[in-house]
This record gives C-alpha cells, structure tokens and sequence, in this order.
C-alpha cells in the first residue's frame, strides 16, 4: 500500500492493488520461460503487461480521484469565503511530499538499479548460451579404408587441433555398413550418455592394439576395433543397442549421432544431431532425427514442451 499527500502535505493511504504482484508474477514467469519455453514466455510477457496497464491505470485512477475531492474542496471554501465577505480566490496548492516518501521511492529506485545491475550479468550467463547456435565439430578421421565394412570401429579425436587430451578428447563409435546407391553409409555414435552426458562404453571386447594417424596438423586420431553387443553407462546403468536406442535405464532417448561427409576418400564428422528412436538397423534404419539436445532433454513427446529450444 502506497500513501498520497492530501492538501495539507499530510499522507493519506491510496486504494490497495495486487497489480504490483500480476506484474512481479509475470515478470517471473519470463524469466521461468527463457529457460524452459517461448510458450511461458509469452504468457509470462502477456500477464506482465495486462497487469501494469491495470496498475498504471489504477494509481492514475487514485490521482484523478483527488483531484476532484481538492478541487470539490475549493470550491466549497470560495463559497463560504463569497457568502461573508470578497476575498481573493484561494491559490490552489501543489501537492507537498514528505520526506519519509521522498526517502521511500528514493530506496526503491536504488535497489531497482542495484538488482538489475547484479541480475542481467546472472541471467545473460545462464540464459544465452541456450538460444545461441554451438560451434560444430568438423573434425577429419583419415581414409574410409580405416572403418572396414560391418566392422565397429572406436574412434578417438580432438574437438579441435592441438588441445590437449584431457581436456578436447571425443570419442565416437562407428560402424560402416557399406555402399546404399553408391553413396557410402555408416553409423556414428556419440559416446555421451543421455542421461547426464557420462561416456558410455561398449559392451564387449575390444582391441588391445590401437592405430594412430595425424589426420591435419594438431589432429591425432586413434581408432580400435571393437566387437560390441550393445552400450552401457557405468554411472547410472543406461543401456543402448547397437543402434543407440535406448534399452534399459534412466536415459530418455537413444544416442546423438553425428553428421559426416566423405571428402577426397576420408571421413570428416561433422555436428551432432539428437535422435529419439530408430527403427531397423545399419544401411536400412529410419531415424527419427531432431536438432542437438542437452542430456537428460526430451526430443518429442508433450514432455520436450518443458525443455529449453536449443540449436
């Protein structure tokens, strides 16, 4: 509840209004929805608006109100001030404010400033990266020959030349499944677990020698043969198939697959995409492809409205 100086530069209580807490509420919900939704956005944004049009039109309301009850009251006293004698017509007052209101919206406008200036960094850090396009891998893994047909291959790579292991290290798993029409076709698999992103590990024996090649400058890739039967998470015990589907456990779709092109005879990956399921398997699978997903993201379903619109 605000107060309004009357004529006597004495404070008087204006009409209390919720208006204040519709707008905070809608306020909240826009911040809720640009990590979540565009939907809870624009009702977020809409509730904002409709309740401060309502609440600016409710305080002008109050001050229109006033007036009238001061003008009412000059007009009373200019009678009464006729009726007994001539007088000059009473100066109409400007309205006084104390210094407790001065002191009050004064406060007010300082931690407005002040948390504005501490929570757009907060927000922009937290919220941003969600909206704006990850640079993609594009990464040369040598020449085809090196991923024999029907044959599971690990490949290990950098994210980019020359970073250091521990930090830019990715690894794919990756199956050629021969020639569709003449164009080569091959499953890659990422090894993020979509649960919470842990590495996910084949399930069966694999090579102890490795084959390492320098791909381009700074780009050392290490491939292993491999005989997986499936994919497992050691974190939280997830389970793929060979296709990536998901199985057996808290994951809530099948592996990221990567994109990849055949330039001058070698294989180059290129981004990742997220996938919901697949039906059959190698050359004649049909996957149900979406955009790049965080772990734990539903991709289709009403659940995937909870989630934030990445790219």
């Amino acid at each position: 509840m605000t107060e309004s100086p009357d004529r006597a530069g004495k404070s008087r209580p204006s009409t209390p209004s919720l208006w204040p807490a519709g707008f905070a509420a809608g306020i909240v919900l826009v911040l809720i929805g640009l990590v979540t939704s565009w939907i809870v956005v624009g009702v977020g944004a809409a509730i904002a608006v409709l309740s401060a049009l309502l609440w600016v039109t409710s305080s002008s309301r109050d001050l229109r109100d006033e007036d009238e009850i001061l003008a009412h009251t000059d007009a009373l006293e200019a009678e009464a001030a006729a009726g007994a004698a001539p007088a000059p017509a009473p100066k109409k007052e400007l309205p006084r404010y104390g210094r407790n209101v001065f002191l009050e919206r004064a406060t007010l406008g300082l931690g407005g400033v002040v948390g504005a200036a501490v929570t757009a960094p907060i927000v922009g850090f937290a919220v941003v990266p969600a909206f704006v396009g990850q640079k993609e891998e594009q990464v040369n893994l040598g020449p085809l020959d090196n991923f024999p047909e029907g044959k599971w291959v690990i490949a290990h790579f950098l994210y980019e030349p020359f970073e250091p292991q521990s930090v830019g290290r990715r690894t794919a798993y990756i199956r050629n499944n021969g020639f569709v029409d003449n164009v080569p076709s091959l499953t890659i698999l990422s090894n993020r677990c979509v649960h919470l992103g842990c590495p996910v590990q084949p399930s069966g024996p694999v090579d102890e020698n490795a084959t390492s090649i320098e791909t381009e400058p700074g780009q050392s890739v290490e491939i292993i043969g491999a005989q997986p039967s499936n994919f497992s998470c050691p974190c939280h015990g997830g389970s793929y198939d060979l296709e990536g589907n998901r199985v057996a456990g808290p994951p809530v779709r099948a592996l990221d697959r990567y994109r990849y092109l055949i330039a001058d005879g070698n294989l180059v990956l290129e981004g990742r995409f997220s996938v919901s399921t697949v039906e059959g398997e190698g050359a004649d699978a049909k996957i149900k492809a979406y955009r790049l997903y965080p772990p734990g993201t539903h991709v289709d379903g009403p659940d995937q409205w909870m989630y934030p619109f990445t790219s």
